[in-house]
């Protein structure tokens, strides 16, 4: 090797040495993987509103102009109507880009790195990834397979490190409900972290802390208009709590968060409450019809008061949801959740997509020759009556 060479690879070594590395938290921190199939058929999967929005949001939509789309959103004004709309003052709320921005302005604003960090799985991933950003310290409480919060377990794990307590309610994939009872008892056992209750799912159960704000100043309340208002492309959540904690988490946001769009749309959505009840209706109707047809399919289920429902389909989960995107459906597989080994869920929509989703499910199951038993826990509780206990 001549030594023209040899000091051209000594510098291509060295330069790979020195190549800029993320922080070690970014390093280890757990990444989220959107779909990479098409969603061009029935979208029972990702828990979206199945249908439209509100029929003056798209009234709205045709009213915007070419100049209009050269301005910063300003997102104060609608702050304000937001505020008004949930009972509260425009300081004690901030408009973020869905609630994922939401969980990443909570980790940014009160996360140091030696803090702890408390949720209860399985729950939805994006706290895993936006908290480890941030500390390594993710603290999680599993829930046995009734997936029933497990209360005491949790309050036990609280410790004087524990500085953000996040809880969904309904949950998110299990469709479980947290008491207002036990998550004020959270709040106030904790008074050194911050308690958030995601309510991303609130329209589809209709008990909320909200109402507690005011006098729980280490509360904050996650809402989104993504699922029941329909407006999951334009992206837009709110977070409410104390003004003080709402002034840190102004510090850590972009002033242009949101986008433009969605600020136009959004008072139309939340004053058309006629179009809200029609769809929640919807989800409760479809809801029960679901749990009954998978009931009569010997398909286990749990309770939910979401736009979901999570079934117990065993080993073969992942047949089952190829054979339903063949009938132009498509599901959520989430066997990779802890404690969740062999469950898919299932979202619901609209009447005429809760009748495609139930004749897909029909012919699906029919198809795989499928029998109560293979579901996982058919066959747990044949193994050990007592796993579970």
């Amino acid at each position: 090797m001549s030594v023209a060479t040899d000091v051209e690879q000594t510098t291509t070594e060295t330069r790979e040495q020195v190549l800029p590395q993320a922080r070690r938290l970014v390093l280890d921190m757990p990444e989220y993987h959107p779909p990479l199939a098409g969603r061009d058929a029935l979208r029972l999967d990702f828990n979206e509103n199945t249908f439209a929005p509100s029929p003056r949001v798209a009234a709205k939509l045709k009213e915007l102009t070419g100049e209009r789309m050269t301005v910063y959103p300003e997102r104060e004004p609608v702050e304000r109507i937001v505020a008004k709309h949930l009972g509260l003052e425009s300081n004690q709320v901030i408009l973020t880009n869905g609630v994922d921005e939401g969980i990443h302005l909570m980790a940014c604003a009160f996360l140091d790195e030696d803090d702890e960090v408390l949720i209860c799985t399985p729950t939805f991933f994006m706290y895993d990834v936006s908290t480890s950003m941030m500390t390594s310290k993710l603290m999680r409480v599993q829930a046995d397979d009734s997936f029933t919060f497990p209360f005491d377990k949790f309050l036990a794990a609280i410790t004087p490190r524990t500085k953000l307590i996040i809880v969904a309610s309904p949950n998110n994939p299990t469709g479980a409900t947290v008491s207002r009872e036990h998550l004020l008892q959270l709040a106030a056992a904790a008074p050194h972290a911050v308690l958030m209750v995601d309510e991303a799912y609130f329209h589809f159960f209709g008990d909320t802390v909200m109402q507690d704000i005011c006098s729980v100043p280490n509360l904050i309340v996650a809402r989104t208009f993504s699922k029941a208002y329909g407006l999951a492309n334009l992206r837009i959540g709110v977070l409410a709590g104390d003004a003080r904690l709402i002034t840190y988490l102004r510090k850590v946001s972009s002033p242009y968060n949101v986008n433009g769009v969605a600020l136009s749309v959004l008072p139309e959505a939340l004053a058309d409450q006629d179009y809200l009840n029609w769809y929640v209706l919807q989800v409760h109707q479809g809801r029960e019809r679901v749990i009954t047809a998978l009931e009569e399919l010997g398909v286990r289920t749990w309770p939910s008061a979401a736009n979901f429902v999570l079934m117990d389909i065993g080993e073969r989960h992942k047949e089952f949801v190829a054979e339903m995107r063949e009938r132009g459906v498509l599901l959520r597989d989430r066997s990779s959740d802890p404690g969740c080994d062999g469950y898919v869920r299932i979202t619901i929509g609209v009447e005429d997509h809760v009748t495609q989703g139930i004749t897909a499910l029909r012919e699906s199951l029919a198809a795989m020759s499928w029998t109560p038993a293979e579901g996982m826990h058919a066959r747990r509780t044949s193994a050990d009556p007592h796993e579970f206990e």
